[in-house]
């Protein structure tokens, strides 16, 4: 219903390059705490960076279920931070550039990002704004043909080693969230400075505070028009939350695959431990929680697939993703025992990694007050016209 056989082919494919070129590395990124840049590159020479992208600027153009390939398989490399790295440059940064951007930026900024020759990073969230994006302090001001950026990102994925940054700043501090705009921002210009963050999870994606220090923006560089920003944002975190969504069932499902797997093996009472109901009745009743995600989360990306709004949707697909993502690992690291604690075995990082999926791209109490105004009040979201 979903997926065709090129689906599966690109499936089989994708995971055969993250085999070879992913996988043997992820323990040392996740020990330096950054991705080696040539691996960007490498994504970017077969085409997984251009998916979505207009063939015009060296994209694919298909479907988003490539897109769903694409995270699910990243989710099987036991890495949330390589996952991350990756589909923030793709679906975050990018996703800006394309439906903001000017021609000029496009061919700049965006042509090179599908080729894994520049890596961005979104900076939205700030130290003391957290998920209350309005409350934003950044400022841009004009000044001449240039506007001077001043203020801070904090938590941002990519924000040390990638090459620009999509900026979100007050351009009319006095217009509240009417008086946002959205840059592009390269990484050399001078007054911008990074400082990386120590995480508990996602440890091999680097993570930043950022900070502006009357750093020069050429005003060509203004995603789309001054004063729209917050539209901007708002219309882009559908397809963010889905994708969280989609993350967290395949992480789930990868959490649930591996601990069948030692079950299967492993002897108690001379039995293996998947002949005990306690433990059978918990496999069945994770499975279905699973499927149940999965099955609504293709729902939803075959709706934003026709280029349906669906606030209201992916606000549910994360804040109930995320949440079973959550126990399902927990679950599965009990189904291991002492070995589930252990440090290499998989299920210590899958726990660690998947505990921001309900924080990240906008929290549960957040998500869920969204839902509530939908259902309750009769809130509704609209697209841009």
């Amino acid at each position: 219903m979903y997926f065709t056989e090129e689906h599966e082919v690109f499936r089989q494919s994708f995971r055969d390059f993250l085999q070879k070129e992913v996988v043997p590395n992820v323990d040392r990124w996740e020990k330096d705490g950054f991705i080696d840049k040539t691996v960007f590159k490498k994504f970017g020479e077969m085409g997984y960076f251009g998916l979505s992208y207009p063939e015009e600027f060296g994209g694919l153009n298909l479907d988003l279920f490539y897109m769903v390939v694409f995270l699910e398989e990243l989710q099987k490399v036991n890495s949330g931070g390589v996952a991350a790295a990756m589909w923030a440059h793709v679906y975050l940064a990018m996703t800006h550039l394309n439906a903001e951007g000017s021609q000029k930026i496009k061919e700049k900024y965006l042509a090179p990002s599908i080729q894994g020759d520049k890596v961005g990073c979104l900076c939205i969230s700030e130290p003391f704004g957290g998920s209350d994006v309005a409350a934003m302090r950044t400022t841009a001001t004009k000044k001449g043909d240039t506007y001077i950026l001043n203020g801070s990102k904090t938590f941002i994925t990519n924000g040390v080693y990638s090459d620009y940054l999509v900026v979100a700043a007050k351009t009319s501090p006095k217009l509240g969230n009417k008086g946002m705009s959205i840059f592009v921002v390269d990484r050399q210009s001078i007054g911008l400075s990074a400082t990386p963050l120590v995480k508990l999870g996602w440890k091999a994606s680097d993570t930043a505070e950022i900070a502006f220090d009357n750093v020069e923006v050429p005003k060509e560089n203004m995603l789309g028009e001054e004063g729209k920003g917050f539209g901007y944002i708002m219309q882009h975190f559908a397809s963010e939350r889905v994708i969280m969504g989609v993350n967290a069932h395949a992480r789930a499902e990868y959490a649930l695959n591996y601990a069948l797997n030692y079950m299967s093996e492993r002897m108690a009472f001379g039995k293996t431990i998947d002949k005990f109901q306690a433990l059978r009745h918990k496999v069945a009743d994770m499975a279905s929680e699973i499927e149940m995600c999965k099955e609504f989360n293709y729902s939803v990306v075959r709706r934003l697939n026709k280029g349906q709004y669906v606030v209201k949707e992916a606000s549910m697909s994360k804040l109930i993703s995320t949440k079973i993502a959550d126990e399902v690992i927990y679950n599965c690291l009990q189904l291991l025992g002492g070995y589930g604690y252990m440090e290499e075995y998989p299920m210590a990082r899958l726990l660690r990694d998947s505990r921001l999926g309900p924080i990240g791209g906008g929290t549960s109490e957040i998500l869920r007050e969204i839902i509530a105004k939908i259902i309750i009040d009769k809130k509704e979201y609209k697209p841009l016209a």
